[in-house]
Formats: structure tokens, C-alpha cells, sequence
């Protein structure tokens, strides 16, 4: 119910963190859904499944060997993998620096590579790194930060 209210009733453009809240909302209905997380190989099945079933299921890339397995890995029937660059602003869980020279260079090639077979869809940024911030002017700041982070890396 609140993924529905979230969504204003359209059940499209929501963000998962787990494969089984994608197949959860996808049997709901949704076919608009982002897995959150860069796509390790041994779950690259369950990601195709769904990428065929939904009208769009979008991953995330964070590294050369994540867009060479997408590639190595087409989906059938004239689908293509809908990728989002993963940037880390911070949060040091996964992605790439957006000022390391290597993560606009991957952003180029997921960009000019092969878009039959994997279209760049844009960039995404999670502030987990506020999970520890103790007041609101903190979590402000980081978010500052990653917004500045990702606009420069746009603009780059």
C-alpha cells in the first residue's frame, strides 16, 4: 500500500534494494522498478528474468567487468539492460568516486559502447552516509555534498 501511495497510484519508478522486493512488487504489478545495487554475476539470472518480464527493470553498474558481463549477457527479444552508473559520494559501500578519471570513462562507454544492448539510463547516488549524522544540518551538509558531487560529474 505505501509503494502504491508512493507512486500515486502508477506502480512505476520504484527502488529496491533486494531481488525479492523486485519479484514482490513486480507480482504486484509494478513493471517500472531500479535494483539498487550493482549486479553481482551470481544473481545476473534473476536480473534477466526480470528485465524480460517488466516493461523496465533497471540495474546498476559500478565497475569495466559489471558492463562487460551486461554485454557478454544480452537479453533477448530486442530488450536492452537499463543501467545506471552507481557513483559513491561517501558512503563507501559500492560505486565509483565520481572524481576518479576512471568513472567518467566508464560512463563513456556505457554510454557509447553498445546502446542496442545497454542503454545508460543516468547516475545514482545513495547518502547512506548520513545513517550517523546526529542533526539535521549534518544530514543537509552531506546531501550538499553529493548533490555538488553528482552535478559536477554531469557536467564533466
Amino acid at each position: 500500500e505505501g509503494a502504491e501511495l508512493a507512486t500515486a497510484g502508477t506502480r512505476r519508478g520504484i527502488v529496491v534494494s533486494t531481488l525479492a522486493e523486485a519479484r514482490f512488487f513486480a507480482a504486484g504489478g509494478f513493471d517500472d522498478i531500479l535494483y539498487a545495487f550493482p549486479v553481482p554475476r551470481w544473481r545476473l539470472a534473476e536480473c534477466s528474468e526480470l528485465a524480460q518480464r517488466l516493461q523496465e527493470f533497471q540495474v546498476l553498474l559500478d565497475s569495466p567487468q559489471g558492463l562487460e558481463m551486461l554485454l557478454q549477457n544480452p537479453l533477448p527479444g530486442g530488450k536492452r539492460w537499463l543501467v545506471w552508473l552507481k557513483l559513491d559520494c561517501g558512503n563507501g559501500r559500492a560505486g565509483v568516486r565520481p572524481s576518479d578519471p576512471e568513472a567518467l570513462a566508464l560512463a563513456r562507454s556505457i554510454a557509447e559502447g553498445s546502446p542496442g544492448l545497454v542503454t545508460l539510463v543516468g547516475v545514482y547516488a545513495h547518502c547512506g552516509n548520513t545513517y550517523g549524522c546526529r542533526d539535521i544540518a549534518a544530514i543537509q551538509a552531506i546531501a550538499r555534498d553529493t548533490t555538488a558531487a553528482v552535478l559536477r560529474f554531469v557536467t564533466a
